[in-house]
């Protein structure tokens, strides 16, 4: 039987139109010498002996300059006289394996052949301590074995806390590098008190590791490099606390007041840790306030899956509506592992799936309640990431006018 009456069915989706959301596009210009600038500081360069074995941390997130960054802070290490090499540091993704872990960093040119160096994605771990309540802290083993090591991560804010530290280069310490093992315990903490757990822990991973120095990335609201900066292990978490609310004036949002429905082209672990950011649609199983602005509206629909995810559809659950080719993609185990280390079983939940775009969005706005039916009002991003462009329908309109933020444009421009 149909899942809609036909007058539903019948009822034309209204025609979509391109809008530029303009923010602070401030943009570092030269990645590779941003990152040569900062390793060559007395401070950070004198931590590196010659000889030193080296454990270079990268974890699962898809940040732009990825690659040059990690590529670059090889080279500079290697020009110090150290022997440096990758670890895999992403907690429970990749599925927690070995395996998974590997193929993550490949699908983000993190090989062997590309950088000339080991990469390592055992996921040992040895027990570095307690913390105050007795939670065990794991932390990965090859890299707690090298002499030295520098993790490197994009700060921003989190999906699933809020406090003065965010996903970033503790994070990597606390979750990343614990493994699965780690982040399993470390997510055992309620989300009210997450972002103490991650001071706590990572003061203690900082005492008892060899940890030299982070590459801290910070990005604009266009997901385009702003700075780099390279964070000696001394006064490391005061650093990352004015790193994160540097990285918060600079995040994008949906700058409309209302919609009846959002349509989300694409999730993905690539896009954001929980699939997409709270912070933008302002949907979480955890997090209980959001710090940026988001509409008011009623139902939210989803496309695809990005393919760097591999299959890890977590966030799905959030959705009111998907598509069959959401529900094909999605790597079940990989994504009910990620679920379960983070005690986020509903982010992993299927929704109602539909065939395609138009039929969900049909359902979605039959869910409405107090709406124009005839002139519903529709906004469709890319994901939380890219919200330079997004499409509005015609009833909102008059919001993109009255805002000076907001320009119609024939389409994207780059």
């Amino acid at each position: 039987m149909p899942i809609l009456l036909q007058e539903d069915l019948e009822r034309p989706l209204p025609p979509m139109y391109w809008v530029r959301q303009q923010f602070n596009d401030e943009v570092l210009t030269d990645v590779v010498g941003a990152v040569k600038e900062q390793l060559a500081r007395p401070e950070v360069a004198g931590l590196v002996k010659p000889g030193a074995r080296v454990a270079v941390a990268v974890g699962s997130r898809g940040i732009r300059d990825l690659f040059p960054v990690v590529h670059t802070t090889v080279e500079c290490l290697k020009a110090l006289g150290a022997k440096p090499f990758i670890v895999s540091a992403m907690g429970s993704h990749g599925g927690g394996t070995e395996e998974g872990q590997r193929e993550v960093l490949s699908g983000y040119g993190i090989t062997e052949e590309k950088l000339g160096i080991p990469v390592v994605t055992t996921v040992d771990t040895v027990l570095l301590g307690h913390a105050a309540n007795g939670r065990p802290i794991w932390f990965d083993r090859a890299a707690y074995e090298a002499d030295l090591i520098v993790p490197i991560n994009r700060v921003k804010l989190h999906t699933d806390f809020v406090g003065p530290l965010q996903s970033g280069l503790c994070k990597m310490l606390v979750i990343g590098l614990g493994n699965h093992k780690g982040c399993s315990a470390a997510h055992e903490e309620d989300s009210d008190h997450f972002a103490a757990m991650l001071e706590e822990t990572a003061g203690i991973i900082l005492e008892k590791a060899p940890i030299g120095f982070g590459v801290a990335i910070l990005e604009n609201a266009y997901d385009k490099t702003r700075r780099i900066e390279a964070v000696p292990a001394k006064g490391w978490i005061e650093k990352e606390k004015e790193l994160v609310q540097e990285a918060k004036a600079n995040m994008p949002c949906i700058m409309l007041p209302q919609a009846d429905v959002i349509v989300c082209q694409e999730i993905g672990k690539d896009v954001s840790g929980a699939g997409f950011d709270p912070n933008i649609l302002g949907r979480s199983s955890v997090l209980k306030t959001f710090v940026l602005h988001i509409p008011k509206y009623q139902r939210l629909v989803l496309n695809s899956v990005t393919a760097a995810s591999h299959g890890n559809g977590i966030g799905v659950g959030l959705f009111d509506v998907i598509t069959k080719q959401v529900a094909e993609h999605l790597d079940l185990e990989a994504m009910y592992a990620n679920a379960i280390a983070c005690n986020c079983l509903g982010d992993a939940n299927i929704p109602c799936t539909v065939e395609d775009e138009a039929t969900a969005i049909r359902v979605a706005l039959k869910c409405c309640r107090g709406i124009d039916r005839d002139d519903p009002k529709i906004i469709r991003i890319q994901n939380t990431l890219h919200l330079k462009y997004i499409q509005v329908s015609r009833a909102l309109l008059p919001d993109v006018e009255a805002d000076p933020r907001l320009t119609l444009v024939d389409g994207p421009e780059d």
